[in-house]
């Protein structure tokens, strides 16, 4: 007989879906035809009801995927509850227009995000304090640490804790930074890809590492390229927090702290209040926006 239990999808490729039960490992399921009529598509991050087919191959099929919290457009992941955002602050150094895209579309999605800088003890004191100032004036925690020399860690480690964390971008120090805080994490990811047998996927697709049953971190090799792409250009503005403090009393309604007169943000900015770079990085993401427009009509 068939017997049910409760998990969450940890990966899925080409119609196979990793299922996460705590305390059994992983299972390899299907998702019942009923999902596809209904044209809901399960999400790596659904918590799921699985049916065990085969419990010493570790066989399931899908039968219930449970209410959602919420679900991500990009990347397709459900039920996230922050994001981390890892730069390195030395060799390389931080693009930091990639910072900014990332910002732009967690806070467009709702979702509270930390920005980790690594490599503090290669960076000069005067840049890193800079940058910690740069972001923490618009709303975001900060933390600075030296995976190499494990410091500052305990208190990454804390935030991640008890949620289901986006982690991102690709090929910046985040494995590094991963590996220490859990040297685990590791052994998860590879029973996921010996269930694969196709090591090619793995860099791919979004998956869940599971840490420990009520912590999660999101993997998502797609943040090396972000566009701003899905939005318009005038909402642009409301995804960078240290204008909210400046909305409405813009000479003109509906500014778009451009080239109009009287501008609350563009005074802010001449004052030192708004950061430069991320003013620029503003601007550029605006006119990508604008060009997108052009060619739509």
């Amino acid at each position: 007989m068939d017997k049910n239990m409760q998990g969450k999808i940890v990966k899925g490729i080409s119609g196979f879906y990793y299922v996460h039960v705590a305390g059994s490992g992983i299972y390899e399921c299907k998702a019942k035809g009923i999902f596809r009529n209904q044209k809901i598509k399960p999400l790596v991050g659904d918590n799921v009801t699985i049916a065990v087919l085969d419990e010493e191959q570790m066989l399931g099929n899908i039968e219930e995927i449970l209410p959602r919290e919420n679900a991500l457009i990009r990347p397709a992941v459900a039920n996230i509850d922050q994001a981390l955002v890892i730069f390195a602050l030395e060799n390389p150094t931080p693009n930091l227009t990639l910072l900014d895209r990332f910002l732009v579309m967690m806070e467009q999605q709702n979702v509270p995000t930390a920005i980790c800088f690594n490599k503090r003890d290669l960076a000069g004191e005067d840049y890193t304090d800079h940058l910690r100032s740069v972001y923490e004036n618009c709303g975001y925690r900060v933390f600075t640490v030296s995976a190499a020399k494990e410091q500052g860690m305990q208190e990454v480690e804390a935030y991640l804790k008890g949620k289901t964390t986006v982690v991102g971008p690709s090929g910046v120090g985040k494995s590094s930074v991963m590996n220490i805080l859990f040297p685990k994490a590791q052994m998860e990811t590879g029973e996921i890809s010996k269930k694969l047998k196709k090591g090619k996927h793995t860099t791919r697709h979004s998956q869940m590492i599971p840490i420990d049953h009520e912590t999660y971190l999101c993997d998502t090799p797609g943040f090396s390229s972000l566009y701003t792409t899905d939005m318009e250009k005038e909402e642009l503005k409301n995804f960078f927090p240290e204008f909210h403090p400046y909305e409405g009393k813009c000479r003109f309604l509906g500014c778009i702290h451009g080239k109009e007169p009287g501008c609350a943000v563009k005074e802010a900015l001449e004052q030192g209040n708004i950061s430069k770079e991320r003013f620029e990085n503003y601007t550029m993401f605006y006119e990508e926006l604008k060009e997108q427009e052009k060619r739509r009509y």
